[in-house]
């Protein structure tokens, strides 16, 4: 089973991922982790990572990409996996259609967690207060929003037209959005 998660920054991919990831028995990769592992242990990755996050930005298409295929060609994902936080780009989706069409493999479905931008900001706040994060101050959290509208919006449409697209409303307590998830899920794959 191949899923990406998507949704906003603060909707509460990451959460959610580890939950399907549990639930079907495949990792949940996350970039932001993988990104954020590279900059705690200072590597050259990481110190570039560090700048652009700093100032709001998105890594770039070609350090996500090689990230990402380095990943997927891990054996823990062999059998399956769950892509959070990629893609996030029209270009990621194009290359990501490459590598699963290079291995003969295919997306399943695409879940994307709605959720109120204020509601957002707030959570992202008390998220940086609780996990120590400098990079989540309310000028970088709305102007992520604003990336994640510009760039990451359009890959939406991409997959609805494909029929990959189950919308899921990432408000409420945990608990709640994890069964909307998996209900979504089993009605749409039949497991």
């Amino acid at each position: 089973m191949r899923l990406l998660i998507m949704g906003p920054p603060g909707a509460g991919k990451g959460t959610q991922a580890a939950v399907i990831g549990a639930h079907y028995g495949i990792p949940a990769i996350s970039t932001g982790n993988i990104f954020r592992v590279a900059i705690t242990n200072r590597t050259p990755l990481g110190e570039r990572i560090k700048r652009i996050i700093s100032d709001g930005g998105y890594v770039p298409d070609s350090l996500s990409v090689k990230v990402v295929v380095d990943r997927l060609q891990q054996q823990d994902a062999v059998d399956g996996w769950l892509l959070d936080g990629f893609p996030r780009t029209v270009g990621q989706v194009e290359a990501l259609d490459g590598e699963l069409e290079t291995h003969g493999l295919r997306l399943d479905a695409v879940v994307s967690l709605t959720a109120d931008e204020e509601a957002i900001v707030e959570r992202m706040l008390k998220r940086a207060e609780i996990e120590g994060r400098p990079d989540d101050n309310e000028e970088t959290i709305r102007t992520r929003l604003s990336v994640y509208h510009e760039q990451t919006d359009p890959l939406l449409d991409i997959y609805r037209g494909r029929g990959l697209l189950i919308e899921v409303d990432g408000m409420g307590e945990v608990a709640e959005v994890s069964e909307r998830v998996l209900a979504a899920l089993a009605e749409r794959l039949g497991r």
